[in-house]
């Protein structure tokens, strides 16, 4: 080990609970979804214990990372050809992107410890989740005892900042023009028809009503004009919105394979989404997050960041070889290259989320392997070079180490808490979570 560089997290000992118990007291507060996936506890009933060296580590490569997708974001903004080699938009993608507003308000970083120091391999600036699970665990675990902080704390502050601010600048554009503001208003535009989405939206409208704010659910296709140049939902007018609901759902939804067939809804959602460009233009709406993230959230920019990585200055190339394994646009390097080197190699679609739509070529055949690459559609993929994560032990059911992907929520450029969820492999659904804290000493 490197000196000075943190140590892997280590556990206490089991909580005397069976994890029924365990489960029943976490969905008391009725914000955590169901406690098992496919028949296998969802969560861990022990807490991850980190030291402040850690936790710093994790924090600065969370927000590095953040900022260079802000550099580079204004790199392809300057140079549109840049943009077009590295995520060629579609129109409706084009209009999000050149949507007043930016990309950022809450995100959050993958981010894993290895023997060289943190590695972030992806930032989710969309729609990131785990806040329900992630909140409650550490309240859980950290509430009255000694063993650690709360990393998740301040967490519902400093997002209800984004809402905050956002209503200010509604309500300081509405008095510049002499006109009344709304009242305190959120609609909060999520998918409705998923389940798997509703723990954190009841976080987020507790969390926006405990400040005061009226909380409107409903999904883009419940957004109207509020006969005043702003948007409304069910009738209410709401001067911030805030934006649950993936922005290449919002856009062109497009195959990533070849033998894919296309999407029998693959129309972008023209209407709410120019009504929503329209009243933020106006300065009757807020969006947050802005749907700027349309560009950040694909991946592609990371390979921006290597590929281009001399259009950065020194201290984010600096960065960029500190935090973010190499990166490279699919179509950029030779596929014989890519099957010969498979073990080497993780394949990423540009827009999958959540272990989704990832290979890792160590733990796939060749065959696979080599059927993926001839199958995957030029412009949608990047390849990025596979990293060894600290294990934290053995798992006991194939007895392959287990990795803790440590999500570092960043709002506002700044960290703010901790998701951590424990896998032998990709971190797909079947990862536990665990409440991570901080020692106190």
């Amino acid at each position: 080990m490197t000196p000075g560089m943190p140590t892997s997290p280590t556990a206490p000992p089991a909580l005397v609970a069976s994890y029924a118990d365990f489960a029943a007291t976490l969905l008391s507060e009725g914000i955590v979804g169901d406690p098992w996936v496919d028949g296998v506890p969802r969560f861990r009933m022990t807490p991850l214990l980190i030291d402040r060296q850690t936790q710093r580590a994790l924090y600065a490569a969370a927000e590095s990372v953040a900022s260079l997708h802000e550099l580079a974001a204004r790199l392809c903004a300057a140079d549109p050809v840049l943009l077009r080699a590295t995520c060629a938009l579609p129109p409706a993608h084009q209009l999000m992107w050149r949507m007043r507003g930016g990309w950022h308000g809450i995100a959050r970083a993958d981010v894993f410890l290895t023997a060289d120091g943190p590695r972030v391999c992806e930032l989710n600036s969309d729609t990131p989740s785990g806040q329900p699970e992630a909140t409650a665990l550490a309240r859980m675990m950290g509430d009255g005892a000694p063993l650690g902080d709360d990393p998740n704390r301040e967490l519902a502050a400093r997002v209800t900042e984004l809402v905050e601010r956002a209503w200010a600048d509604v309500e300081t554009a509405a008095a510049g023009l002499g006109r009344a503001c709304p009242p305190r208003t959120v609609a909060i535009v999520y998918p409705t028809e998923i389940p798997d989405d509703l723990p954190v939206i009841e976080l987020y409208a507790r969390w926006f009503q405990q400040r005061g704010f009226r909380v409107v659910l409903g999904s883009p296709f419940n957004l109207h004009d509020d006969g005043a140049g702003g948007v409304a939902m069910f009738g209410v007018p709401c001067p911030v919105v805030w934006r649950h609901y993936k922005t290449d759902w919002w856009g062109e939804r497009r195959p990533i394979w070849r033998s894919e067939p296309p999407y029998a809804d693959g129309d972008p959602l023209w209407r709410p989404l120019s009504l929503l460009a329209a009243a933020c233009a106006r300065g009757r709406c807020r969006v947050i997050n802005p749907f700027g993230a349309v560009l950040t959230q694909n991946k592609r920019l990371m390979a921006l960041m290597w590929e281009a990585i001399d259009r950065f200055s020194a201290r984010a190339r600096a960065l960029i070889r500190r935090y973010v394994p190499p990166t490279y646009r699919m179509e950029a390097m030779a596929p014989a290259r890519l099957r010969a080197e498979r073990a080497r190699w993780v394949l990423k679609s540009d827009y999958g989320c959540e272990g989704e739509e990832v290979l890792i070529g160590a733990e796939t055949s060749a065959r696979e392997w080599s059927n993926a690459i001839a199958d995957a559609l030029p412009g949608r993929w990047i390849v990025q070079q596979r990293f060894e994560a600290l294990p934290l032990g053995r798992a006991s059911a194939d007895r392959r180490p287990t990795l803790a992907n440590f999500g570092v929520y960043v709002v506002a450029g700044r960290a703010a808490g901790l998701f951590t969820r424990l896998a032998g492999g990709a971190t797909d659904r079947t990862a536990r979570a665990a409440a991570t804290l901080v020692r106190l000493t």
